[in-house]
């Protein structure tokens, strides 16, 4: 990638990244600190690699879902950490059996239901939650004016997809009771 497009791209990621903190702030889904899972962050490339022929395919005509559905990746990542990591840190192909549980389109689902267990109300608010930040994104993505099918167009796609996925890493490390404050000293 050229320099002007890698810093486009580079640009674009950490616009996107305070973007994100700053609403889940907000919404009181992340605390002031927000937590850090260096083991499912190390997993990123090759979710984004499996994860790309399904994202891309669906982005023209569905983008918040392309883009969401990162989200619940990334949530559902942090909930294998949380719960075994030790077991599924050895798995391959965590992406595709998380899209094989329901199919691609219900994967929401599978990950807000199926795995995370939230049910009626705290279901729609999580999903909701997810809808509201990809659908931020997307907003971002479409103010960038990169030409489409270039190779920055894509930079920026995978930065937003990048950025989501730790977005829902971090919000669900701080459901499951992971909040970072310092320590006191005696």
């Amino acid at each position: 990638m050229e320099n002007s497009s890698k810093y486009l791209v580079d640009s674009f990621e950490v616009k996107v990244r305070e973007d994100l903190i700053s609403f889940l702030q907000k919404k009181e889904a992340l605390d002031p600190h927000v937590p850090e899972c260096p083991d499912v962050e190390e997993r990123w490339g090759e979710i984004v690699r499996a994860y790309m022929p399904d994202g891309a395919r669906e982005f023209q005509q569905y983008p918040v879902v392309s883009l969401g559905w990162m989200m619940f990746v990334g949530m559902a990542m942090a909930f294998y950490w949380d719960t075994d990591w030790e077991k599924y840190s050895q798995e391959k192909g965590l992406y595709e059996a998380l899209r094989d549980k329901r199919g691609y389109d219900n994967m929401d689902e599978a990950v807000v239901e199926d795995l995370l267990g939230y049910k009626g109300e705290a279901a729609e608010k999580i999903t909701e939650l997810v809808a509201e930040c990809a659908s931020r994104v997307y907003g971002k993505l479409s103010h960038e004016h990169v030409e489409p099918g270039t190779e920055a167009a894509l930079g920026c796609y995978i930065a937003a997809l990048h950025q989501l996925y730790l977005a829902g890493m971090a919000m669900e490390l701080n459901a499951l009771g992971y909040h970072m404050t310092p320590l006191q000293s005696n």
